[in-house]
């Protein structure tokens, strides 16, 4: 655990390292704001960059929050607490490499994101599915709380609805990943993000439903 740590505050103090080593060597108006047509809707001043690492760092103090009071529900053991750093050193590493592209597209001054060889949305959406993949992979092992997991009042209800709602959402999880994943490679932009969206809907309404069937079997 102390080495998932280690690694989780590296990963949230590296965005702001990138930026504060980038900054010297920007333009001093960068593209500051895209549109939904990856076309920049407004220039800024290159400090704007800061904003980004500013935001990484407070999700990643949040995170850390979230998982000592996960563990505080738990009662004995650590796995809530490891599940919460694990996801968000995830989503730690897709802060770093959206920083990257971010600060990539800045210092060239691009004013039309399909210019770069990497879709950004479908670099999102590719580190996503990896995300629900592992997140679904450690799911059942997760002990009935109140901040990670598949959380509904159905599947609170006790131990057994708990742990089968948890196992059945870590299996559709994994689904879900693999096929955004695919959607990834294979389209870009808008098309992209409305399948990927589209899969997380059913992906939910199902899990959710689940959770109301085990309650009312075992509850």
């Amino acid at each position: 655990m102390k080495t998932k740590k280690t690694v989780y505050l590296i990963l949230m103090l590296l965005p702001l390292a990138f930026t504060l080593i980038a900054l010297p060597f920007l333009p001093a108006q960068i593209p500051a704001h895209y549109g939904a047509d990856n076309q920049v809707t407004r220039w800024g001043s290159k400090y704007e960059v800061l904003i980004f690492p500013a935001i990484s760092l407070l999700f990643g103090l949040f995170m850390l929050a979230m998982g000592k009071y996960a563990a505080k529900q738990e009662g004995s053991g650590n796995n809530n607490e490891k599940v919460i750093i694990i996801s968000g050193s995830l989503f730690l590493l897709l802060f770093n490499l959206l920083t990257l592209y971010f600060l990539y597209a800045d210092f060239h001054q691009v004013a039309d994101l399909s210019e770069i060889p990497v879709d950004v949305t479908s670099l999102v959406f590719f580190c996503l599915g990896i995300l629900l993949i592992i997140c679904g992979n450690i799911m059942p092992k997760l002990k009935n709380n109140s901040i990670v997991g598949l959380r509904t009042k159905w599947s609170r209800t006790n131990e057994v609805t708990w742990k089968k709602s948890q196992k059945f959402g870590g299996i559709t999880f994994m689904i879900s990943g693999l096929l955004i994943i695919v959607i990834s490679l294979l389209t870009k932009a808008e098309t992209c993000f409305l399948w990927s969206m589209l899969i997380l809907a059913a992906d939910l309404a199902v899990s959710v439903w689940y959770s109301w069937r085990a309650a009312k079997k075992y509850g």
